[in-house]
């Protein structure tokens, strides 16, 4: 038997993707996975280099991945296109674009796969408990 305690942890971690995860303590995407590791969410993460940050290893390459609910991205608009078609594959519930990876052309091919695009900062989402 599940515990409320548990069901409640349960129902609130949301499995998310970092793309453009990174192993510098200066970068917002290092900052977030910190901050998702810590709010108790599941995270998986890719980046340019391989590495760990608070127990989560970054891949170099796509990985395999399902029941995401969360995509948040750390790349600018030119290096996301590599990555389009893995998104929408992963059928996540939304893909959060934070400041500088604003981009138009990856909206609409959200908006026609039925995923959720969404301008914001992870940080600020997870500091104002909106995440």
């Amino acid at each position: 038997m599940i515990t409320f305690v548990a069901y409640f942890k349960m129902m609130k971690n949301k499995k998310t993707l970092v793309l453009g995860a990174s192993t510098k303590p200066d970068r917002y995407a290092y900052k977030a996975i910190n901050a998702l590791v810590q709010k108790g969410h599941t995270v998986l993460a890719i980046g340019q280099n391989t590495g760990e940050v608070a127990g989560v290893k970054i891949y170099t390459k796509a990985i395999p991945v399902k029941n995401i609910d969360t995509v948040t991205l750390y790349l600018n608009p030119s290096r996301q296109r590599d990555y389009y078609n893995y998104i929408i594959e992963a059928q996540p519930k939304r893909v959060v674009f934070n400041p500088g990876t604003e981009n138009p052309e990856l909206y609409q091919l959200l908006e026609l796969n039925n995923i959720k695009a969404e301008v914001a900062c992870t940080l600020v989402l997870l500091a104002t408990n909106q995440y």
